[in-house]
């Protein structure tokens, strides 16, 4: 079995502090850094193409040599004269990270704009891969065109996974935030969110009544992510499932967690694996991913099992 994987979202410039002054360029983003880790646990037999907006600078050009030189598709990216990708910059003070971001007039602020283009990328996918940050960067008309091909590919029996990785500096206020979220729960037949962030932006009280939230608003199956406490699988009709986390040696860097438990989960259940096989291979993944720097880590470290 094989078929085509589609994230749809945005990559950034990343500098990170490499000490004496100097900055370490890389390039990293929610729904790249999914497919990066999709890409590295899916075998040839699936592509792992990427959707997004860039410019025409020397930036664009260096993110798409490193995602063509990673195996992920570019054919899907439109280039718009003039625009460059967003950049933030990670500091660290006393052992933790915060971010500053650059990103109001960057290209993919318009990765929905040419609705034909997006509709083509979506069909020829079998399993399409969206978050709440893609949904965060869009004008709300932009959000609608997105959402609708979502439907429609849902509709027609894709995969059409969500992420909804609730960042509120994105949004302008908390009601529309909740409420574009919320439509692109609709549009998803799998939801992946974590419980900190449902906990803290919907008051959901449990795992439980996270789950019961999504289920109400159609999505056929749930993968709610827990951190150390592990991830519990809603899938179907079927009895809610609890799959442990995988205990971290070493704690290096956990930017990537969630992304990373995203690639590897989406990889195992496209190639035949249960839900609960999948959401442990998902977590061995992330933990393997946390003990290194950066959201990206390479390849040949992940586990293989």
């Amino acid at each position: 079995m094989g078929g085509k994987f589609l994230a749809i979202g945005e990559c950034m410039v990343e500098l990170a502090q490499a000490g004496d002054g100097l900055l370490r360029q890389g390039y990293a983003g929610d729904t790249f850094n999914t497919a990066w880790y999709a890409r590295a646990c899916l075998d040839e037999r699936w592509s792992v193409d990427y959707f997004t907006a860039l410019g025409d600078d020397p930036l664009s050009a260096d993110m798409l040599s490193m995602m063509r030189k990673a195996g992920i598709g570019t054919d899907n990216i439109r280039r718009i004269e003039g625009k460059t990708p967003g950049l933030y910059l990670i500091t660290l003070k006393d052992g933790e990270r915060s971010f500053s971001y650059w990103r109001d007039t960057a290209a993919a602020k318009k990765l929905a704009d040419d609705a034909d283009h997006l509709r083509r990328a979506i069909e020829a996918a079998d399993l399409v891969y969206f978050s709440g940050i893609t949904l965060g960067i869009l004008s709300p008309e932009a959000v609608e065109t997105l959402l609708s091909e979502l439907r429609r590919a849902r509709a027609a029996g894709k995969t059409v996974a969500f992420d909804p990785n609730i960042r509120p500096r994105l949004w302008q206020d908390r009601h529309r935030m909740l409420a574009t979220i919320e439509a692109g729960a609709r549009a998803a037949s799998l939801v992946l969110p974590s419980f900190d962030d449902e906990k803290t932006h919907f008051g959901d009280a449990s795992v439980e009544a996270t789950i019961e939230r999504y289920r109400s608003l159609g999505v056929v199956d749930i993968v709610v992510k827990n951190g150390a406490d592990g991830v519990t699988l809603a899938f179907g009709d079927t009895p809610s499932a609890h799959v442990a986390s995988k205990k971290a040696e070493t704690v290096v860097d956990t930017t990537s967690a969630g992304d990373s438990f995203n690639g590897g989960f989406l990889a195992r259940l496209l190639d035949g694996a249960t839900p609960a096989q999948s959401a442990a291979f998902g977590a061995a993944v992330a933990t393997t991913v946390i003990g290194h720097h950066g959201a990206l880590i390479s390849p040949q470290l992940l586990p293989k099992g």
